[in-house]
């Protein structure tokens, strides 16, 4: 979580409309620690029972916990980009601020 902390600005142009959500098993509580500890600049779910990570795909079932899957949603709200993050592999910033940026590009569509 360093790095997309470190990496914030350039991957999630510094949150301008872009909103990270960053879920896990953890509780709520530990999340709130972990992120005021270690100065993350995004919000942190708890995904407790697993719930959100199942609906998903990205339950680890043997382990108990979501799996490293980052989600790219556009604001009509397609996902428009997912996969297991690589997150020593530095193309996969790359990768990942590219989609996000694409994503953000999608215009909601009016309802009619």
């Amino acid at each position: 979580m360093d790095a997309y902390r470190d990496q914030y600005a350039k991957v999630f142009n510094g949150g301008k409309g872009v909103t990270l959500l960053a879920v896990s098993t953890d509780s709520a509580p530990e999340l709130a620690s972990w992120a005021k500890d270690r100065s993350y600049p995004f919000t942190f779910l708890s995904d407790s029972g697993g719930v959100l990570g199942r609906q998903y795909g990205a339950f680890a079932t043997k382990y108990g916990v979501d799996n490293r899957t980052v989600f790219v949603i556009a604001p009509d709200g397609t996902i428009t980009y997912s996969g297991e993050f690589r997150e020593i592999d530095p193309t996969a910033y790359t990768e990942l601020a590219s989609a996000v940026q694409q994503a953000r590009t999608v215009r909601k569509e009016p309802h009619e």
